[in-house]
């Protein structure tokens, strides 16, 4: 169970991942070193899953994010794991999941052009045989970036 120190601790680990162990103490109230084995502990208890730098797509050069819903024709697991393979194998696609609903999966997408997306959904993912239907959405902007989840 987490405790009220424990969720303001993954709060202000959401906010700067590279706070110290000193800098969250001092927000805590705690030592430097039971704010560390308290992050430890988290880690460890699978809480924390891991610490990455977000990248700026446009800097990048990926002009365009979309997410595109796949409604499966076939829900044959051979079938299927041919297109969950494809599409760990695919940088573009950055995040997928299962749905409930009328399409079987959500796939977030980054392309550098509309053109290079055309070309991912027409030559990639169309052909798998477990694919019945994509349906592409072109994000315009975003008024909300990832936020942290609440704790």
């Amino acid at each position: 169970m987490l405790d009220k120190i424990d969720s303001r601790l993954l709060a202000a680990l959401q906010k700067d991942a590279q706070l110290t162990n000193q800098q969250l103490g001092d927000m805590l109230h705690l030592s430097p070193s039971q704010a560390g084995r308290r992050r430890q502990r988290l880690e460890g208890e699978g809480y924390i899953r891991g610490y990455g730098a977000r990248l700026d797509p446009m800097r990048l050069g990926l002009q365009v994010e979309a997410f595109v819903q796949v409604q499966m024709a076939s829900h044959d697991p051979d079938r299927v794991a041919v297109f969950a393979r494809t599409i760990q194998t695919l940088p573009q696609v950055v995040n997928a999941w299962i749905l409930t609903g009328e399409a079987d999966y959500l796939l977030r997408i980054y392309c550098e052009s509309l053109s290079d997306l055309n070309r991912l959904i027409q030559r990639v993912l169309l052909p798998i045989p477990a694919v019945a239907r994509v349906q592409s959405q072109i994000v315009m902007d975003q008024p909300k970036a990832d936020a942290p989840l609440p704790t």
